[in-house]
C-alpha cells in the first residue's frame, strides 16, 4: 500500500474493504472529489494499519460479508469516526451492526450504491461532528433504532424540516431567517418546536437525534 504524503488540511481517510476492486474504486471516487486518501487496506490488516497510519476517518465497505467486518470493528479501539457502506441486505443483523457503529464517536451509514456526492456529504457531516444515516435506510433500521432513539412525538412540519436541514448545516437563527425569508422570532419558534418533538435539550442534540433517526437529508 502506498502512503500519500501531502500538506493538505483535509481529513486523512483510510479506505477499508476486503475487495481490492472496492478499495480501488472508493479511492478513485474520493480522490477525484478532493478528499485525501491516506491509505487503503483489507479488513484483516485494519488494526495494524490504523496504528501505523493514524488516519482521521475510516471509510469502510462492509461488502456482502458484513459480519466478519463488524467483528473486526468490535475489537478495534473506538476513538475514530467512520463512514460505513453496506449492502441493502447484509449478512449481519442490522441491529447488531448499528450497535457496533454507535460505539464509535460518530458514524455515517450509507448503502454501498450511494451517489458519490452523498458519500462526500456524509464525510462532511462527520467532520462537523454529526452522525448521518442514508434516508433509504430509515425503514430498515427503524426496528433496530427504536429502542434507543425515540421517534418524534409528532411529525415535523414541512417548515420545521426545512429549518432542521439548515440547523444541520450549522446556520445561526439569523442565517436561517435570511435563507427562508422569515423572521428570527419565527425561526426560534420552529427550533423550539423541533427540540420539543425530538426530546432534545439543545440545538446540537436535536441535530444529532435527527441524524440518528434518518431525518437529515444528505
Amino acid at each position: 500500500m502506498t502512503r500519500h504524503i501531502s500538506a493538505t488540511s483535509e481529513p486523512q481517510l483510510l479506505i477499508v474493504a476486503d475487495s481490492l476492486l472496492s478499495r480501488a474504486g472508493l479511492t478513485a471516487l474520493l480522490e477525484e472529489r478532493g478528499c485525501f486518501v491516506l491509505g487503503r487496506v483489507d479488513g484483516e490488516h485494519l488494526a495494524s494499519e490504523m496504528d501505523r497510519l493514524a488516519p482521521d476517518v475510516l471509510v469502510i465497505d462492509f461488502g456482502w460479508e458484513a459480519e466478519a467486518m463488524r467483528e473486526r470493528l468490535y475489537r478495534l479501539d473506538k476513538d475514530i469516526p467512520l463512514l460505513a457502506l453496506i449492502a441493502e441486505a447484509p449478512d449481519a443483523p442490522l441491529g447488531r451492526l448499528l450497535a457496533t457503529l454507535r460505539a464509535f464517536p460518530r458514524f455515517a451509514l450509507l448503502l454501498n450504491d450511494s451517489d458519490p456526492d452523498a458519500i462526500v456529504a456524509a464525510l462532511t457531516a462527520l467532520e462537523q461532528g454529526l452522525t448521518a444515516i442514508d434516508p433509504r435506510l430509515t425503514d430498515l433500521l427503524g426496528s433496530a433504532a427504536r429502542g434507543d432513539y425515540i421517534a418524534p412525538t409528532e411529525p415535523l412540519t414541512t417548515r420545521e424540516n426545512e429549518v432542521l436541514q439548515l440547523l444541520a448545516r450549522g446556520l445561526t437563527n439569523r442565517a436561517i431567517a435570511q435563507e427562508l425569508g422569515i423572521t428570527q422570532h419565527t425561526v426560534k419558534f420552529h427550533v423550539n418546536a423541533i427540540m420539543s418533538k425530538l426530546g432534545a435539550q439543545s440545538r446540537t442534540e436535536a441535530v444529532v437525534r435527527a441524524t440518528q433517526l434518518g431525518l437529515i437529508l444528505l
